[in-house]
């Protein structure tokens, strides 16, 4: 099996946002893919929790490169629904994503996340979404944003 990590931090790092949150591919292969995010001052909302922006960026990133590792690089995210089951606080941020189910042009996936302090991992939120391979021009498709 070819070493995915390597390319996947490349991804990760050209992402403009991802920079800014201080996003960390921690594990990234065959269906699977761990993304970090360090909890900082300015990633929280006014009760001191992590933002649910964050929350829900760090699902989406998660379920991408996940559904990517099966589909291939040029991959977005179809959709994705993510419940909030509790305040995210400590060190940082871990979403954990894997592939349920894939077809030639997409892929259902899952992701748990999880507020980690100190090294112990509590469940905050669980997501689920689907990853779509994009289309070449020459199979027709049209691209848009």
């Amino acid at each position: 099996m070819p070493d995915m990590l390597g390319p996947g931090r490349r991804i990760l790092a050209s992402q403009p946002f991802s920079v800014l949150l201080g996003a960390e591919l921690l594990h990234f292969g065959e269906g699977k893919a761990e993304l970090r995010i360090p909890i900082r001052d300015e990633l929280k909302e006014q009760h001191g929790f992590v933002h649910g922006g964050v929350i829900s960026y760090a699902a989406d990133n998660a379920l991408t490169f996940a559904g990517g590792s099966v589909l291939g690089v040029d991959v977005v995210t179809s959709e994705f629904k993510i419940n909030y089951l509790r305040p995210v606080q400590g060190d940082s941020l871990l979403a954990r994503a894997a592939v349920v189910h894939r077809g030639r042009t997409q892929a259902v996936c899952r992701c748990d996340l999880f507020a980690s302090e100190q090294g112990a991992d509590r469940l905050c939120a669980t997501a689920q979404g689907t990853i779509a391979k994009l289309a070449t021009p020459s199979e027709g498709a049209s691209q848009t944003n």
